[in-house]
């Protein structure tokens, strides 16, 4: 069997791994080499929104603090102070990184970069390049790593993490069907969130995530239950937020037999309310159950439309909808649309006004907003959950580190963008911690006898494809019962089949030849993930309706639909929920640090620190 050695594997090739490769090396540690199962894949690269946002410390305007960012991003809810701290205290310093590589943030003419408002931000810290900043970000990303030459090994997707008594040594990748062994002191598992796990989803298809890597070698995981789940559209998948629902579309039901009607009016005492809940789900775009009388109750009409009515539904921007009498509207949603010199008839024109990029963003993807509807649906979007990690980014697990999306850092609530942010300041963590590790690291490690590595390898069955069909059953049956909707009875009976599957793996998942080994071990990877999920949402359960997520209740209060629901007992405020070895623990969150900044100590611990 092929053996590579590296002293850090970095896993995973969008915003995260990228950043974390191009730190180390700057960072004096260049025997590092990323690994990923297509450098195009993946949700950094493939995926967006109309203004993809980037939330960072505010850098025009009124003043903002390291404090008040940190602040905003531990009340999000099961967040931890150091953690938070940490994003906001990097957050300049990574953003104008990026800006130096050439992504290209707008300034005004004095050089300030002003922000925007986004879902869940007290102010405006927002920025963006457009639909596609993720994207432009990966690519300058990738131009300085490959500057550096550092290795980038393509095509390998990586199954199994090499552990033992707590400590990582490597890892076994799977390359052109054959296995190879990977040894490495430090592991950065920058793989995303688990995209693969839904059939309503708006992650990428190219991307399928690795948070079983995790499970399966025994990392902490925490606030595995929570995530976002929003209107996107399905055709092209795609977050249809910001200034989609600002220019004010009509939303239509097509029901089976081909009957079209405008729906929303139905719903609201009159058309004009409807509307400017239209318009807040540009900023609220994520499902709230703090909003379900307000923005959020639009994800439940789309609901219970397609899901409990069986129509199809769709955004219309080519004619205007009911209610669009702008006398009549919100002053929030006139002064928006007044100021950004949008109100000339027609929700296309609007849009076109204000952000051409995001019609053009579709019809690259053989999507005419101009003459064709837009179908759309509630999707999963962003897993807040994740592996446990430390002020470092580090796991539990002695280095092995879990950057961006698959690091459980971003509680019940995040502010929109955020997300962005923690790819570059936890992989920045990562980076540095590994660093100082080698600078008083006084011997080479990974010299480990191996056993038993490839024995997953041993227990492949051939025969007729099953691959497809286990993959979308756990798809459609986690979106039918756990996703933003979520009924106990329901997922207690899933969690049942699915530990049955899991037991009968590799009977069930059978593969017609080598090539599809990836496409097995993806199928594990998002079974052991689902079945944790649903032990930590049943778990969640019992206190009720929080965040993303309404917990349906037979004795409840009803909402919209019919829905009865569990309302939140608020027991879980100021925790995070955490799972290891099959046990879930209630834990207090780490309170946000008040370090003594006194500069004289300051540098002194730093100069020591970094043996300067």
């Amino acid at each position: 069997m092929m053996t590579l050695k590296v002293k850090v594997a970095v896993i995973g090739s969008g915003c995260a791994g990228f950043n974390a490769a191009d730190c180390l090396y700057d960072l004096g540690v260049k025997n590092v080499a990323l690994f990923t199962e297509g450098v195009n894949m993946g949700t950094s690269r493939n995926t967006g929104s109309d203004k993809q946002t980037y939330y960072k410390l505010g850098l025009s305007g009124a003043p903002d603090s390291v404090n008040e960012l940190a602040e905003t991003l531990f009340n999000g809810g099961g967040v931890n102070g150091d953690t938070a701290l940490c994003e906001a205290a990097n957050s300049a310093r990574c953003f104008l990184k990026l800006a130096e590589l050439g992504v290209p943030f707008p300034r005004n003419e004095y050089g300030e970069f002003p922000g925007y408002k986004t879902d869940h931000d007290p102010r405006e810290r927002a920025s963006s390049v457009g639909p596609l900043t993720s994207k432009i970000m990966t690519e300058k990303l990738e131009k300085s790593v490959r500057s550096k030459n550092i290795p980038i090994y393509d095509g390998y997707y990586i199954y199994k993490l090499l552990v033992k008594d707590e400590k990582v040594y490597g890892a076994m990748a799977i390359v052109g069907g054959k296995p190879i062994t990977i040894l490495a002191d430090y592991v950065i598992l920058a793989t995303g969130g688990p995209a693969g796990i839904y059939k309503s989803s708006v992650y990428p298809e190219s991307q399928t995530g690795a948070s079983g890597l995790a499970i399966d070698c025994g990392a902490k995981l925490c606030n595995f239950a929570e995530w976002q789940y929003g209107l996107a559209s399905i055709k092209f998948r795609w977050n249809v937020s910001g200034t989609y629902q600002q220019v004010l579309p009509r939303y239509v039901a097509i029901d089976k037999d081909g009957n079209e009607r405008e729906f929303l009016p139905e719903y609201f005492e009159n058309p004009y309310k409807a509307l400017d809940m239209v318009f807040l789900k540009g900023y609220q775009w994520p499902f709230d159950t703090k909003k379900i009388n307000g923005s959020s109750i639009i994800d439940l009409i789309v609901y219970h439309e397609t899901v409990n009515k069986g129509n199809r539904v769709y955004m219309d921007f080519t004619r205007e909808p009911t209610g669009i009498d702008f006398s009549k509207l919100d002053k929030v949603t006139v002064e928006y649309l007044t100021r950004s010199g949008a109100t000339m008839s027609l929700p296309i024109k609007r849009l076109e006004h204000m952000n051409k990029k995001a019609i053009e963003i579709y019809k690259n993807n053989g999507i005419d907003l101009y003459s064709e509807y837009l179908e759309v649906a509630v999707c999963a979007q962003h897993h807040n959950g994740g592996v446990a990690v430390d002020k470092n980014w580090q796991t539990d697990i002695e280095n092995i580190y879990a950057v961006g999306e698959c690091a459980g850092t971003f509680g019940v609530y995040r502010p929109g963008g955020s997300a962005l942010n923690s790819t570059q300041v936890g992989s920045l963590r990562a980076a540095e911690d590994i660093a100082i590790k080698e600078k008083i690291k006084l011997e080479e490690t990974n010299a480990i006898e191996l056993t038993d590595v490839d024995n997953l390898l041993a227990n492949i069955i051939f025969g007729e494809s099953t691959i497809i069909k286990e993959r979308e059953f756990v798809k459609e049956q986690m979106s039918k019962c756990c996703a933003h909707i979520r009924e106990e009875k329901e997922m207690t009976a899933l969690l049942e089949v699915l530990e049955n599957k899991k037991q009968k793996f590799f009977e069930e998942n059978t593969i017609k030849n080598e090539w599809e080994i990836i496409e097995l071990f993806k199928n594990r990877n998002n079974l052991l993930t689902a079945i944790v999920l649903l032990k930590n949402a049943l778990f969640n359960c019992k206190f009720g309706s929080r965040g993303s997520a309404i917990v349906l209740d037979k004795d409840g209060e009803t909402l919209l639909g019919g829905f009865k629901y569990k309302k939140y007992n608020g027991e879980l405020d100021g925790k995070t929920v955490t799972f290891k070895n099959n046990t879930i623990v209630v834990e207090e969150v780490r309170p946000l640090p008040k370090p003594d900044n006194w500069f004289e100590n300051v540098w002194n611990d730093y100069n020591e620190k970094w043996k300067i």
